[in-house]
């Protein structure tokens, strides 16, 4: 395992990638700013390989939920090999809609719908330009990449939900 490219990518690694994630609503505050990430809330095992993550939004009710769960996950993919299974779930407890939001955020087709709205892709790369220890790849066909993650405020055809 000492060789294999995922040596080396732990908690901490994995926190240092998204702690500078600019929340949608607070655009000058992180999330690790707003206290919606904190590194203890991540997990890495690396012989499946998983990672995933625990994201607290900062009221019960956070319209935005679904939004910084995307952001999350694509800043993710566009930063870890392509191989890692990438889970991302709000803390048990922390919102009103959690487990809707859970299921929206690790749907593969919703996922692959959100990416393809440009509006939210322009939102998604505004909140993860800043780079961390790797850098992400940027581009509306970047974001677009293998893997899954949505919005809860989209449709499973990508259209914005009230």
């Amino acid at each position: 395992m000492k060789d294999s490219p995922l040596a080396g990518i732990g908690q901490k690694e994995v926190f240092d990638l998204i702690r500078d994630i600019k929340d949608p609503e607070h655009e000058d505050l992180s999330l690790e700013q707003l206290n919606v990430l904190a590194e203890k809330n991540i997990t890495v095992d690396l012989s499946v390989p998983l990672i995933h993550v625990f994201f607290t939004p900062t009221v019960p009710h956070c319209s935005a939920s679904t939004l910084i769960g995307l952001c999350i996950r694509v800043k993710l993919q566009r930063s870890l090999p392509s191989n890692f299974k990438i889970d991302i779930q709000i803390t048990p407890g922390a919102h009103l809609q959690e487990q809707q939001v859970n299921k929206q955020l690790n749907d593969k087709e919703r996922v692959a719908a959100a990416l393809e709205n440009s509006a939210l892709i322009e939102v998604v790369q505004s909140a993860c330009k800043q780079s961390t220890a790797l850098e992400m790849r940027s581009g509306a066909e970047e974001l677009r990449g293998p893997g899954p993650m949505v919005p809860g405020i989209l449709a499973a055809n990508g259209t914005v939900e009230d």
